[in-house]
C-alpha cells in the first residue's frame, strides 16, 4: 500500500498538498474551538452542541452561538461592564480570525519546507554522484552507484539510467586507455623493423636483397596504416556514421558469400524464405559481417551462414568447425587489442580491434553480437538486429 501511494512523483505531490491542506484545516478548527468557544461565558454555550465544521478556507462564516438576551432587570444600571468583542459582521472576532489564519499558514509552511527537502533529496544524491563520477573515471575507480530500489518511479528510473551511463563511461575510458597503451606498443614494433631494414639497405650490395627489404618495409608501413585506420574508426564514434536505410540482410549476406566462394573459400549460405529487411547502416553492417566471416575462415576453416527472423528481430548465425574459444575468454575477445594468438603478428592475429569494432558498430545500430562454443564443436557468432 505504501509503495502504491508513493509510486510516482505526481502522486506523492498530490498526497503531500492534500494532506497539508486537510491537516491545516483540522488544526485551525480545533484551535478556534479551544480558544474561542471554551472561553466564551455562559453555561448554555459550554454545554451546547459544537458548531458546524467550518468551510474551507478558512472559517470566517463560523458564527458564535446566539444566547437569549438577558432580562431588563438583570442588566446593570450603568450598562455592560465589559467591552464587546471585536467581531466581523456575521463572522469570527478579529483576533480569533488571526489565530485561524496563523495556524493554517504555519502548517502549510511546515509541510512545504518538509516536502521540498523530501522531494529534493533524490536530486541531491544525483548531483553528488555526478560530481564524483568525473573523479572516479580520471582515477580509474569504480563509478558511484545510485540505489535503484528507493524512491518514486521516476527516481528509480533515473538511478538505473545513471548507473548504466556510469558503467558505459567507465568501459569507454578503460578502452581508450588500453588503446593508447596498445598503440604505442604495436607501432613501436613495425617502426623498429623498418629502421633496421633501412639501415641494412645502405649496406646491402645485392639488388635482389634490397628489393626484398623495401617490400618488407612497405608491408610494415601498411600494417601501421591499418592499425591507425582501425583506431580512428573507434574514436570517430557516430560523428561520421552513414545514415540508416532499408537494407535487405539476405541480399547483403549473399553478396559477401558469393565473393568468398569465387575466391575458393568454403562458405555456405542458407538464404531465408522471406526477405529479411530492416533499417540499418549497410556499410557498417557489411564491415561487421565481413569481420565475422574472416575470423570464421581464418580460425575455423569454414563458414556456415544462416538467417532466422521474427516480427521483432533478425538473427544471423555464422558457424565454423574450428577449435572454438575457451569459455572464460568469450567476452575478453571483444576487448580492444586482445588476441588469442600471442605472437602479436598481424598475419596470424590481426590488430586485435576487429571484434571490438564489430560489436561497437552493432550496438550503434541497436543490435547485439555474441560468441558461443557449439556443442558439436566450433564457434558460433550470433548477430541480432531489431526489425524496424
Amino acid at each position: 500500500m505504501a509503495s502504491w501511494l508513493t509510486a510516482t512523483l505526481a502522486r506523492r505531490l498530490f498526497l503531500l498538498i492534500w494532506g497539508a491542506l486537510v491537516l491545516s484545516h483540522l488544526l485551525a478548527w480545533g484551535a478556534v474551538q479551544l480558544v474561542y468557544f471554551s472561553a466564551a461565558p455562559g453555561p448554555a454555550l459550554r454545554g451546547g452542541p459544537l458548531p458546524t465544521f467550518p468551510s474551507l478556507p478558512p472559517t470566517p462564516g463560523l458564527d458564535a452561538p446566539r444566547l437569549p438576551p438577558p432580562p431588563p432587570h438583570a442588566l446593570p444600571k450603568d450598562g455592560p461592564q465589559q467591552p464587546p468583542l471585536l467581531r466581523r459582521p456575521g463572522g469570527l472576532p478579529f483576533d480569533i480570525l488571526l489565530l485561524d489564519y496563523g495556524v493554517r499558514l504555519l502548517v502549510i509552511a511546515l509541510a512545504a519546507w518538509y516536502g521540498s527537502r523530501w522531494l529534493a533529496r533524490p536530486m541531491r544524491r544525483l548531483v553528488d554522484a555526478s560530481q564524483s563520477l568525473g573523479m572516479a573515471l580520471n582515477q580509474d575507480l569504480s563509478p558511484p552507484e545510485l540505489d535503484e530500489a528507493q524512491g518514486t518511479r521516476e527516481v528509480r528510473e533515473t538511478a538505473k539510467v545513471f548507473n548504466a551511463m556510469a558503467r558505459q563511461l567507465r568501459q569507454q575510458f578503460r578502452a581508450r586507455s588500453l588503446m593508447v597503451a596498445a598503440i604505442s606498443h604495436d607501432l613501436r614494433t613495425p617502426l623498429t623493423r623498418l629502421r633496421m631494414r633501412l639501415e641494412l639497405m645502405d649496406s646491402e650490395p645485392d639488388a635482389r636483397e634490397g628489393r626484398e627489404l623495401r617490400a618488407r618495409s612497405v608491408a610494415d608501413v601498411r600494417e601501421m596504416n591499418a592499425l591507425i585506420d582501425n583506431v580512428l574508426e573507434v574514436f570517430r564514434g557516430d560523428a561520421h556514421a552513414e545514415p540508416a536505410q532499408k537494407t535487405d540482410i539476405g541480399a547483403l549476406l549473399q553478396s559477401l558469400a558469393d565473393d568468398l566462394v569465387e575466391q575458393g573459400q568454403p562458405v555456405v549460405f542458407e538464404a531465408p524464405g522471406a526477405a529479411a529487411v530492416t533499417l540499418a547502416r549497410p556499410d557498417a553492417l557489411r564491415r561487421v559481417l565481413g569481420n565475422l566471416l574472416a575470423n570464421a575462415l581464418r580460425y575455423g576453416g569454414s563458414a556456415d551462414i544462416a538467417i532466422a527472423q521474427s516480427d521483432a528481430e533478425i538473427r544471423i548465425t555464422i558457424d565454423d568447425t574450428g577449435p572454438g574459444i575457451p569459455a572464460a575468454q568469450l567476452d575478453e575477445v571483444f576487448e580492444p587489442f586482445f588476441r588469442l594468438e600471442a605472437s602479436r603478428s598481424q598475419h596470424t592475429g590481426g590488430t586485435g580491434l576487429g571484434l571490438f569494432i564489430a560489436r561497437d558498430l552493432t550496438q550503434r545500430q541497436g543490435g547485439r553480437l555474441s560468441l558461443s562454443n557449439r556443442p558439436e564443436g566450433g564457434l558460433r557468432a550470433e548477430l541480432v538486429l531489431p526489425r524496424r
